[in-house]
């Protein structure tokens, strides 16, 4: 039985308490750049809201309490609750900020740091043999990416850094792009020699200021890898602060070499294992009595979204990379064995109508459609439909694949952090393209609305605690997470009755509401709702904390 996904937590040192605000402050006149007047603040910790005042001198929090003096500028919150910035502690940004650094899809709604990398996939770097051809596919259309001119991670983390992100990133090294530089898609294990070079790209990435180690064993070509090749990638993490976000293996990952653990969208994905979510919960409640030192994160979405090739083509069939399954699929009775293998995946989804095209290149006139209707437009059964698709070019599906029963009990665990598993979007210009999954643009929105407005399963403090403190606690990001003094002022001024996600499946480029302002590093990136247009995020690296 696979779950896909753990979840829980050793963070339980910030139980709910009464906050009280400090007595009055004078600052005196003209000292501080920004007051905030009449917050209802939320401060991340967990604790409950109370009113106070709020100064901010250049990208720091200064002072919090009754405020006397003036400022550069003064916000009155009356009505407002104010909040640290939300911390998107997965997902798939990697190439957003290099496409366009205005992707403000997570921005306007409350979002100030994205961590990049997961699932084993840091496909902007390192960079050498099928990673870099990896890499270049996917540019491969984008006239606005830069010229790829580095191949480690330091040199990715420089290119960022010139592009100016809307909002701050940072990066994790995937297990599968490692694998990819050394191994490309071989099925089998690295001998002594090769995993020596998967380690040496492990230190010098997290040297370079990576914060962590993710891996994706669902997908190639971190399948083909056993427990051992993963433990010592991941020792070398371990062996350094930071975080390892793994998959199946990761409890007994974090057993054997006692780094950090973060499981990664949190879910029970396919039919046979729907209504397992408390079992789930258990299970990583049992680990956290171990010691074990485990959490995880969750997309609020009964959707998940994933390659064409990785949700429909057996593994087997993914050996050596696209190249090597064109190839493969032209023998006939090869072709028959894959079509055999997409039939069974198709299976464990309900069907083919829950295979939905977000993107493909080739032809924009199948995104958005299922593939139970482009393989009747084609005239043949989906596994076949697929294997021309395929040939066609290379895409990305939108998956019916979860149970609500199950999101809706693991949304109410306070030990997982809310994260899109998505990337930065724009409903204008090269990121407007395609039909992604609305989980890009209204991850925090959602949970909000449908969690602590809706059904009342969540404490507003308890959803914000999930996206800012718990995931800056996961981080060991020592100054971001809460709104307090010496704190980088990442700050959100909401309505969280107003709070609302309005991207859908069928019309994904949406921009969620009821987010005022957001002041990314002290900085007004949003103002009324609307982008400043200033680039204010920065580039955090292990170095910085």
């Amino acid at each position: 039985m696979k779950l896909y996904g753990r979840c829980a937590s050793l963070f339980d040192r910030c139980p709910a308490r009464h906050q009280k605000a400090p007595s009055d402050l004078d600052i005196g006149a003209g000292t501080i750049d920004l007051i905030i007047k009449n917050a209802r603040l939320i401060d991340g910790t967990g604790g409950l809201a109370y009113d106070t005042d709020i100064a901010v001198e250049g990208d720091r929090i200064t002072a919090i309490g009754h405020i006397d003096g003036d400022a550069a500028e003064v916000i009155d919150a009356t009505g407002a609750v104010v909040t640290p910035g939300f911390i998107d502690l997965h997902c798939h940004s990697d190439g957003s900020f290099l496409i366009d650094p205005h992707a403000d899809s997570k921005l306007r709604q409350g979002v100030t740091l994205e961590l990049m990398g997961n699932c084993g996939m840091s496909f902007c770097a390192p960079l050498a043999g099928l990673a870099r051809a990896h890499l270049d596919d996917w540019m491969d259309g984008y006239e606005t990416v830069p010229d790829v001119e580095w191949t480690t991670m330091d040199g990715y983390l420089n290119a960022l850094e010139a592009c100016g992100p809307t909002v701050n990133v940072a990066a994790q090294v995937g297990h599968g792009t490692v694998r990819q530089n050394v191994l490309g898609m071989d099925a089998r294990s690295p001998d002594v020699d090769e995993l020596a070079a998967m380690e040496r790209l492990m230190v010098e990435s997290l040297d370079a200021g990576a914060l962590g180690f993710s891996t994706g064993l669902f997908y190639t070509p971190g399948s083909y890898s056993v427990t051992d090749e993963v433990v010592a990638l991941a020792q070398v993490a371990a062996d350094r602060p930071g975080l390892m976000t793994a998959y199946e293996e990761a409890l007994e990952i974090g057993r054997r070499t006692g780094v950090r653990v973060e499981l990664s969208h949190v879910k029970c994905k396919g039919v046979p294992v729907w209504g397992k979510g408390g079992v789930v919960l258990a299970l990583i409640e049992a680990a956290r009595r171990e010691g074990l030192d485990v959490a995880g994160d969750q997309y609020p979405y009964s959707r998940s979204s994933t390659l064409m090739m990785g949700a429909l083509f057996p593994k087997w069939a993914q050996e050596g990379g696209r190249d090597a399954v064109l190839e493969r699929i032209k023998d006939s009775d090869t072709r028959a064995k894959v079509r055999s293998g997409i039939d069974y995946n198709i299976g464990l989804y309900q069907g083919p109508e829950a295979f939905t095209f977000s993107t493909f290149r080739s032809n924009p006139d199948f995104e958005g459609r299922h593939l139970g209707d482009i393989a009747i437009d084609i005239g043949v059964e989906p596994s076949e439909a697929a294997l021309r698709l395929f040939e066609m070019g290379s895409g990305q599906v939108v998956l019916a694949s979860l149970s609500q029963e199950d999101v809706d009990l693991i949304a109410t665990s306070p030990f997982i952090s809310v994260a899109s598993d998505g990337n930065s979007q724009r409903t204008e210009g090269p990121l407007s393209a395609g039909w992604p999954h609305p989980r890009s643009y209204g991850t925090n929105a959602r949970f909000i609305n449908e969690y602590v407005n809706a059904k009342k399963t969540v404490t507003l403090e308890n959803a914000v605690h999930r996206m800012t403190g718990l995931p800056a606690q996961r981080l060991d990001l020592k100054r971001r997470g809460r709104i307090a003094p010496g704190y980088i002022a990442d700050i959100v001024i909401m309505r969280p009755e107003a709070v609302r996600d309005n991207a859908t499946f069928t019309d994904p480029h949406q921009y969620a509401e009821g987010v005022d302002d957001v002041w990314v590093n002290g900085t007004h990136a949003l103002k009324n709702g609307t982008p400043t247009g200033k680039l204010a995020g920065k580039v955090i690296r292990s170095k910085d904390f």
